[in-house]
């Protein structure tokens, strides 16, 4: 907890409803909310991440964190096989939310009928984790987009299909897709 009280000078319900927002693993609601309320008492966005950091590591275990999406060969191409269409290519794509900041959706390209189908969201964190798992290093990515090529490229080599990742160097969600480049 920080030193210098801020967070008990916020009025009850707001701390209420942050540590609410902490419980859900709703980082940019709670970081949004502390920012807003304590504009006035000077509160900057350094200082808001601190306290929502602070009161993360308060609730601990406590706090219902979203589950990571498996990112290991079997995983991902057992739910392929479950795919009732032709899968042409994987691909990895950019996405951004109030929530998580940018991730990266792992996708299966179909034919007969043409369509994507989702596989994996890869957060930050899921990235992190998953590189530290297999013992690798990011690289000059960041650890989402580089445990999406590493899931992707596996995934792609083990179905015989093209992996795509039109921009994994920085988050670009008008980036183009594999069907205008294929």
């Amino acid at each position: 907890m920080s030193d210098d009280g801020a967070w008990e000078r916020f009025p009850e319900g707001i701390r209420r409803q942050v540590d609410g927002y902490v419980l859900q693993d709703r980082l940019m609601n709670a970081v949004r909310l502390v920012r807003e309320a304590g504009r006035a008492r000077g509160v900057g966005l350094g200082q808001a991440q601190q306290l929502v950091s602070d009161r993360y590591a308060h609730f601990g275990d406590r706090v219902a964190r979203t589950p990571d999406s498996p990112l290991d060969v079997e995983s991902l191409a057992a739910l392929a096989s479950g795919i009732l269409a032709r899968v042409v290519a994987v691909e990895a794509v950019w996405d951004g939310d109030t929530v998580h900041d940018w991730f990266v959706n792992l996708l299966a390209v179909t034919e007969d009928p043409a369509g994507e189908h989702a596989l994996a969201t890869v957060y930050w964190g899921t990235g992190a984790r998953a590189l530290e798992t297999e013992g690798a290093d990011a690289g000059p990515l960041s650890p989402h987009a580089a445990a999406a090529t590493r899931a992707g490229t596996a995934l792609a080599g083990h179905l015989g299909v093209p992996f795509h990742f039109a921009s994994p160097e920085k988050p670009d969600d008008g980036a183009p897709r594999w069907r205008d480049t294929a």
